[in-house]
């Protein structure tokens, strides 16, 4: 008796890292800011087929409408209330979206803020987008309800109640005010409540897991009594028992009090290094070279990959918000991005997170875009349909980077690679360089600025394969680059630095 309960602990503490796709699927994409009934019919269409694991969904709590700038996407990040209902849809819609998700075996993880209220400067003609009242400037949030009581404003020992700096002080970086947002005081245990009636109320639904929004904003001990109150996950589409898998938001780029480290018992972490150090090896800056990204991973100074999420860019750092700077890679950087998430998707680091986005009209002035603001293509503040064109693409201004034939078939290349070992690295010194995953699958990128031509052991059965990066197996046929292994497991690479995409990729189910 005693070793099973040592076991069923055992278990219990290893569940919130698991995300509990479903065997087979690696990946989960974000789709930022897409509509509850989108993203239904995306899982239906689309994910599913091509074996992604789950969603991250925008925040469906109610939240505050700012009209000034005209409701930009970080309204989202100011709670008024838990109810469900924003300019995604309504809790119908999302009940329907996680039911039909799951049915189709992709999972659901919920951005969820929980850190803190809306901003403070807002008084009581505050609108939200379930029409609560409120009035954040008196503290009071009578939807929920949360009064004075219930913020951190005693708490805060700096003169401005807000965080004045992250590098020395622990304290006021978990305990004061996140650029004015109203900090909740989670040492409460009514507060703490509070937040698990929302997140058990999610779950049972049917949602998977929550990304942490703020995490490092709040006191380790504190998320894990909140974590303690929750429910298992809903028995109609996950196994008995089952926790929920948690990811947290943890900017840690080295240099400041709060480290990635404190958070590893409650669950994984965002591993914001990853983003950064990789676009600067792409894009060559600071003498980097893709030679040195042989020990990628913890050899980087990265987080235990068993604790990592990562990520090339996200809905923060894509606008210059959050963490990574200049060197972050995005949609924008079309080329360049889809070799860093083509080598993120297979190097076995880490647990995967594809970025879907939309576009905005940007104006930079001083280095800066003053639009780095703007909410999703919307009509007077409706959020457009996600329209697919002919070609699979999207319509509207989504720019659906999941559907990008080069990273859909790249999220299937780590689906079919799962397990299998990192081996046969080759480099040329330089910005060539390929590696295998045991004899599943082999890529080859050349990122210098000649043009790579060479025959190389990729681990893999004989035969004749198919580039997925150029193009898709299809009745047994290529539509793209076809790549010859010999009996000893050597292929032939010719890859032009001038190439649309200066990459190759081929594993056991491209096999013709």
């Amino acid at each position: 008796m005693k070793f099973f309960l040592l076991l069923s602990a055992i278990g219990l503490c290893w569940a919130q890292y698991t995300p509990h796709t479903q065997p087979g699927r690696t990946s989960i994409v974000h789709l930022f800011e897409w509509r509850w009934a989108d993203i239904a019919l995306e899982c239906e269409r689309y994910l599913a087929p091509y074996g992604f694991g789950g969603v991250q969904v925008s925040p469906p709590n109610d939240n505050i409408i700012v009209n000034n700038p005209y409701r930009p996407w970080w309204e989202r990040y100011q709670p008024i209330s838990y109810k469900l209902c924003t300019r995604s849809g309504n809790e119908d819609e999302f009940r329907n979206m996680v039911t039909k998700c799951n049915n189709v075996g992709v999972r659901i993880y919920v951005d969820a803020v929980i850190n803190h209220m809306c901003g403070e400067d807002h008084g009581a003609e505050s609108r939200s987008t379930c029409g609560s009242c409120s009035n954040p400037r008196n503290r009071k949030f009578p939807a929920v309800p949360y009064s004075a009581w219930d913020f951190n404003d005693g708490k805060c020992k700096t003169g401005s109640g807000g965080i004045e700096s992250y590098n020395q002080d622990a304290d006021q970086v978990r305990d004061c005010r996140l650029t004015g947002l109203l900090d909740l005081a989670l040492e409460k245990d009514y507060v703490r409540t509070k937040i698990a009636d929302y997140l058990n109320y999610l779950i049972d639904i049917g949602v998977a897991g929550f990304r942490l929004d703020a995490a490092k904003h709040m006191w380790p001990g504190d998320i894990k009594a909140i974590l303690d109150k929750l429910h298992n996950l809903n028995s109609t589409w996950f196994p008995e028992g089952s926790r929920p898998f948690i990811y947290q938001e943890v900017i840690d780029l080295g240099g400041e009090s709060v480290k990635s480290n404190e958070y590893f018992g409650n669950g994984r972490v965002t591993e914001f290094k990853y983003g950064a150090k990789l676009g600067t090896v792409i894009r060559k800056w600071d003498g980097e070279k893709m030679c040195y990204l042989r020990n990628w991973g913890e050899g980087w100074g990265f987080v235990p990959s068993d604790r990592a999420l990562v990520f090339v860019d996200n809905h923060d750092n894509q606008r210059g918000h959050g963490a990574g700077g200049a060197s972050i890679l995005t949609f924008w950087d079309a080329r360049m991005y889809k070799m860093a998430v083509g080598f993120m998707l297979a190097h076995p680091y880490g647990f995967t997170r594809v970025m879907s986005s939309y576009r905005w009209q940007r104006n930079f002035q001083n280095g800066k875009d003053i639009n780095d603001w703007m909410g999703p293509p919307n009509d007077n503040g409706v959020t457009k349909e996600v329209t697919i064109n002919p070609d699979t693409t999207c319509g509207n201004d989504w720019v659906c980077e999941h559907r990008w034939r080069q990273i859909r078939n790249m999220v299937v290349f780590r689906n079919v690679v799962d397990g299998q070992p990192f081996s046969n690295w080759w480099d040329n010194g330089s910005n060539q360089v390929a590696f295998g995953r045991g004899n599943r699958g082999f890529i080859v990128f050349n990122n210098d600025d000649s043009s790579m031509s060479s025959t190389l052991q990729t681990g893999l059965p004989a035969g004749t394969y198919c580039d997925v990066i150029s193009g898709d197996k299809l009745d047994g046929c290529c539509t793209g680059i076809e790549v010859h292994v010999s009996e000893d497991g050597n292929a032939h690479f010719s890859i032009s630095n001038t190439a649309e995409d200066p990459f190759i990729a081929i594993h056991a189910e491209s096999k013709l």
